[in-house]
């Protein structure tokens, strides 16, 4: 029998990076955490090649920063960082939508129906991975239904950016009831109605709301981490 050393490369480096993107996600990770390659190396009885591998593959996403000589730490942003990257996110969804309140398709609106009635679920199983790629899905609809791929594709990246800045500080799971959801809910009535004004307020507000929430956590748990 011969083995495919190759496929077994694919499969190994797999397996470490889905094991731990899996540990960011359940917090086990946390923020600006080194990641020393003979540790993880031996807890997942693996070789270093495929961690080094997992770690690329993490970095593209953002979740973790390589330095030449002094290996891999999960991300530590600013709080300047993250108010730029919702800055940028502001500005674009909010005129995303101002585009889309007249183009936005029966079919679109109800798409966007269909995601708040999944979120609600997710939300209810307290699934982070699911529940970030419901969310950005909601955004992504509302891009699209602009007509302009180049201001999708803009709104897709900054989402990708803003998102795993919640992953190591978002804190909705505390509550019993997740504001979002309202929020989305009141975005798409607005929708519906076609109303330009509010519907431009409401997404500004509903980005500013997630924005405070975000900076209020992280400042909580660099605070305990004293």
């Amino acid at each position: 029998m011969i083995l495919d050393k190759d496929n077994i490369s694919t499969k190994m480096v797999n397996y470490v990076y889905q094991e731990l993107r899996h540990r960011i996600f359940l917090k086990e990770i946390k923020a600006n955490q080194r990641l020393p390659e003979i540790s993880i190396a031996k807890q997942l009885n693996v070789s270093r090649t495929p961690i080094r591998e997992a770690f690329r593959k993490l970095a593209e996403e953002g979740l973790v920063v390589i330095r030449p000589n002094d290996g891999a730490s999960t991300i530590s942003p600013s709080i300047k960082d993250i108010k730029d990257a919702y800055e940028i996110r502001e500005q674009l969804e909010c005129y995303a939508i101002k585009q889309s309140v007249k183009k936005i398709t029966p079919l679109q609106l109800c798409l966007l129906e269909e995601n708040i009635q999944e979120e609600e679920r997710i939300f209810q199983e307290r699934n982070l991975e699911a529940y970030l790629d419901i969310n950005t899905c909601f955004h992504k609809i509302i891009a699209e239904s602009s007509n302009n791929k180049l201001l999708a594709d803009y709104i897709e990246n900054v989402l990708k950016r803003t998102y795993t800045y919640m992953i190591f500080y978002e804190s909705f799971f505390d509550f019993d009831n997740n504001p979002s959801l309202d929020e989305h809910r009141a975005i798409l009535a607005v929708l519906r109605e076609r109303n330009e004004k509010r519907a431009i307020k409401f997404m500004c507000t509903h980005i500013s709301l997630s924005l405070q929430l975000l900076i209020s956590t992280k400042k909580e748990i660099e605070e305990k981490n004293q």
